[in-house]
């Protein structure tokens, strides 16, 4: 396996495969071609001979250089609980950390329990909302009329290297 910074050429690929990695949701119009050409030096892809099998794509903020953002994140779902997720949050972290930021921010749905799950292990935390849903605070509207998130940050001032890998969970 090898892990690399994503390029344009990998847009056609993953937008292939993206809403049945989703179970069929309809995921592709979240994440348009931009990301591949404008945040290649923060996104990245993991590949099995040459097929990507994992992908993050995420951006350090113009408006609040010391916060990054991740944008979207995909295990292909034959190569999940491999640590792959875990491989691409860290690779993320490292660059940001090396350009500055202190803080990583990212959002899921309400919804998406496994998502909570995963962010909350990696050392996230969810961010005071306006409401909640089966106990998770949410910011209502925060994509649209009824496009409720849960808002997660994490710091990113530690050394490189230092989590405990467990399976696709990062444990600081």
């Amino acid at each position: 396996m090898q892990l690399r910074n994503i390029r344009e050429q990998d847009y056609g690929p993953i937008i292939s495969v993206i809403d049945h990695w989703w179970g069929g949701r309809r995921m592709a119009d979240m994440l348009p071609r931009l990301f591949f050409q404008h945040f290649q030096d923060t996104s990245f892809v993991v590949e099995e001979n040459g097929r990507i099998i994992a992908f993050l794509v995420g951006f350090v903020s113009q408006s609040q250089p010391e916060q990054a953002y991740i944008h979207f994140v995909g295990v292909h779902p034959e190569f999940r609980q491999r640590g792959l997720a875990c491989q691409l949050y860290d690779r993320f972290f490292a660059v940001v950390r090396e350009r500055g930021c202190r803080e990583v921010r990212c959002i899921t749905s309400p919804a998406n329990q496994s998502s909570i799950a995963f962010h909350t292990a990696m050392g996230f935390e969810i961010e005071p909302g306006d409401a909640e849903v089966d106990g998770v605070q949410v910011t209502t509207d925060y994509d649209g009329r009824g496009g409720d998130r849960v808002r997660f940050v994490r710091k990113v001032g530690c050394a490189a290297g230092e989590s405990a890998h467990l399976g696709d969970i990062c444990v600081p």
